[in-house]
Formats: structure tokens, sequence, C-alpha cells
């Protein structure tokens, strides 16, 4: 046995949300994503004396109702707290966040690893502000600070440490991602910093329930890397461990080109902070009614359509998954199945069709040039055999994206792509096939009958797929037992 299989990680997450607000946290600064460096701030976000906060109530809004469809506890009575640090990027020496009071205690979160379901449990969620970005690779001998994201609305979302596999952690931040966006609050995009995650990883043997020493690993932004980090840090735990030593509890950076893991600092405890009540905000009163009204608007859920998706519309799990994982293409498929007898041929539309060219030309679900009338017309086609699935894939459906305002109809007969089942026409394309198949027409008839296939396809390619494939069958096999 390697020494590796003896031992289990013990992971949990702190993972830190970026709002999309229009604003700052507590300031009026523009709080979008770009710009040139130091362009979004002001006195405030630039800590400059005398100057005051005040809340954003979108960041209080996007709390609850992240809390809300994590089936968390809302606390009524909210207070922030600062969190003193030094660091260059981080202006005011200080962070404006939640300590003893989070806004949302407890919760869970279902995930999803193969064909395996486990509940993550949420300790807590809080509200605070992000730091700016230190930028170490422009220039060689300075570091360069941009403030333009100092000050932006975070929730940092807090899990127990229920994780025990990298791929674990994987499937809660794309569940995670997938709500946000859901929900309308973050855009989730970890490219852009809008999502990070710090992972707190121990191990211990199995079987065992004791909590270890950890390490915390800062600031990820990508689950390539998450994986990378988590299952380096693993062996270098399990390599001490089996090795007599201790694991020191250690915040650490992790290196993408190098695959390691290496010490920032002694992992600090919550009184290196000095957290004491931010004496320039007042103390948050959450109303029953204000938690009601944003309880009344947290729908859908993603898991919810998905399942819908599975005992309404009687979709594989897998077609389910597909179309649930974006909210907008979701609801639009459930107007384009509500009018649809097909769900299936609406699904495979949907999937194999609209979401690729979604994602090729990098357009919204609203910018996709069809309308859903015209789609139950495409739909409607291949039902009817008036066109091939192939071709209408193939061809027509391109042809509907370059002349959205054209009926299918009419694109059909101008393209000339309706099928026949005219018998004049049909035998006289298998005829000059099996003609060109002499050897192939022989050894069906001496019993390869798969080759009925081939012929098919012979047939279909030489009418440019308007043969009426039953007729065009029937026929074929007539001819070929004569």
């Amino acid at each position: 046995m390697q020494p590796y299989d003896k031992y289990e990680s013990v992971i949990g997450l702190e993972v830190h949300v970026q709002l999309s607000t229009l604003s700052k946290a507590f300031c009026g600064d523009d709080a979008s994503f770009g710009g040139d460096p130091n362009t979004h701030v002001s006195a405030i976000s630039l800590g400059h004396p005398g100057t005051l906060p005040r809340l954003n109530k979108k960041q209080l809004e996007s709390a609850v109702r992240l809390g809300l469809a994590l089936n968390c506890s809302i606390n009524k009575k909210n207070y922030f707290d600062r969190k003193n640090y030094y660091y260059p990027d981080l202006p005011k020496g200080y962070q404006i966040t939640q300590d003893n009071q989070p806004v949302c205690v407890g919760g869970r979160l279902n995930i999803t690893t193969k064909d395996r379901t486990k509940v993550i449990r949420i300790h807590h969620i809080h509200m605070e502000e992000d730091a700016g970005k230190s930028i170490h690779d422009l220039d060689t001998n300075y570091s360069l600070i941009d403030l333009n994201r100092a000050g932006v609305p975070l929730l940092e979302v807090v899990t127990e440490p229920d994780f025990r596999s990298a791929e674990e952690v994987d499937a809660f931040m794309n569940a995670m991602r997938q709500l946000v966006r859901y929900l309308e609050i973050s855009d989730g995009n970890m490219e852009q910093g809008s999502m990070r995650c710090d992972c707190n990883i121990s191990i211990r043997k199995k079987g065992e329930t004791i909590f270890n020493e950890r390490c915390e690993i800062k600031n990820i932004n990508s689950m390539r890397f998450a994986r990378q980090a988590i299952d380096y840090e693993f062996k270098r735990q399990v390599e001490l461990a089996e090795n007599g030593k201790k694991v020191l509890q250690q915040t650490l950076n992790f290196d993408p080109v190098s695959g390691k893991t290496s010490p920032l600092r002694e992992k600090e405890e919550a009184h290196d902070y000095r957290y004491f009540p931010e004496p320039d905000l007042l103390p948050i009163v959450i109303t029953d009614e204000f938690i009601e009204e944003i309880r009344q608007s947290v729908s859908p859920l993603p898991w919810k359509i998905h399942d819908e998706l599975i005992q309404k519309y009687k979709l594989s799990n897998y077609d389910a998954g597909l179309i649930s994982e974006e909210k907008p293409i979701a609801l639009f498929y459930k107007k384009l199945a509500d009018a649809c007898d097909n769900f299936k041929a609406a699904a495979n539309l949907v999937i194999n069709k609209i979401r690729p060219f979604l994602n090729e030309n990098q357009l919204s679900m609203e910018k996709f040039p069809i309308s859903i009338s015209k789609l139950l017309a495409f739909i409607q086609l291949i039902e009817n055999g008036k066109v091939s699935n192939s071709i209408a894939y193939q061809r027509l459906f391109p042809a509907m994206i370059e002349n959205p305002e054209k009926l299918p109809e009419v694109l059909v007969e101008s393209l000339g792509l309706i099928q026949t089942d005219d018998t004049g026409f049909l035998e006289g394309l298998i005829s000059e096939t099996l003609k060109q198949n002499p050897e192939k027409v022989k050894a069906y008839k001496m019993g390869k009958k798969g080759l009925l296939g081939f012929f098919m396809g012979e047939v279909m390619r030489a009418s440019k797929g308007k043969a009426e494939p039953k007729k065009t069958n029937e026929l074929l096999r007539k001819m070929l037992e004569n």
C-alpha cells in the first residue's frame, strides 16, 4: 500500500464572491471590472482621513438572497467590524468585514461527483470589502498597485471541513458559481477574480475523526489550480507525517508554474487581526418583511430547474444538466418545450445548435436571433418528414441564423432541401447506386445484410439529403432482393 492510501484530506473552503453591484461596498465608486489602473477610486476608497463609509443596500440584499438559497438562518441584527492588517493594496490599513455577527449562519449545498450526492455544510456567510491588487510582474524593480478593486463588495462563504478530495472542491465551486449566476448577484468569473477561494487543508489517517494542523492556500482563482494545489499539498503533508515531522499551521501560496505550494507567513489567528466593531457604521436591523420580500424573488434555483427538466420534460440527467447549467438557456428551453410536443427534439436543438452558437459567438441568450415560433417550425419540418434531421441541422439552421426574418418553410424551398418520396426519383438513385457497387450487391445477396446501411448512405449522399428515408429504405430492400 502506498503511504498516501492510508490518509485522507480534510478540506474547508472560504469562497469569496465578488458582487455585481454598480458601486462599491461603502462608497459610490464604480465597482465594475477593468478600467485604467486607479481610476475607480475616490477619497473614501483610498482611505483618506475624515472620510466615512455608508452601507450598500444591494450588498445586503445579495447576502440575504444567497443565504436563503443555501437554507441559512438570517441574522436579524448585524454589525460590521474592522479587521486590522497591513498590506500595500489595503489603503485604509484595515478591512471592513463581519466577525462575530455574520449575516447568514448555517446552511448547506448539495454537490454531485460521479453520480454520488453529498451535503456540504455552510458555517456562515459574511459581508466585507475587497482589497486592491498588487502586480509584481510588470516592472523588474517595483511592485505596482491598482486600487480599482479596493472596496468592491464581497460575500465570503465559509464551509465546514466537509471536503475529502479536490474533485469535491471542484464540484462545490462549480455549483456555487452556477448558483450566484442564477441569483444574478455575481458573474462568477474566476478568471476575472469574481470568485476566488482559500483552501484550508489538513490530513488524517482514514478512520480517524480528529482535526490536525491545517494550512491555508490563498486566493486560488481557477479550478484547475485548485485541484493541483490540493493534490500537491495533500502529498506534501503525508510525506511530512510519514517522516515523523509536524505540519506547521501556515498560509501558503500556490505557484501554477511549478505546481507547488510555498509558505507566505505563519497562519494568523483571529486575535492577530485585532477585530473591533466598526465605529462609523450603525448596526443593521433586518426586518421579517425584508427577508420575505427577498424570499419571494429567490427563484428559480438551479437544482429545482434540473429536477423539473427530468420530471416534467422527461429529459435524461445528462441533458438536464447541460440545459440547466445557465439560467437564461434553461428558461428559453422551457418556453420552447412548453410550445412544442417533442421535448427531446427541443432539447437536442438547444444542446447541439443553440448553446454552441452562443458560445462560439460570445452571445447571451437574449441576443439569439431566431424566434421561438421559427424554431418550432424548424422542428415541425423534421417531424413531418419534409427535411431530414441531418440536413436541417447542417444546412437549414445556419440559413436561419443568416436570415432570421425568413420563415424556415421559405428557406427550405429556396435551398431545395425538401425531402421527396417520389418513387421514380428514388428508384433512379437506387438503381445508379447499385450499378456502381456490383461487388457489394453480390456480397449483400450472399448474406452480408449489414451492407444495407452502406447503400442507404450512398443513396442519401447522391440525393443530397432529399431522399425520404423510410420510402428509400423500403425501395432499396426490394430492389436488392430482385
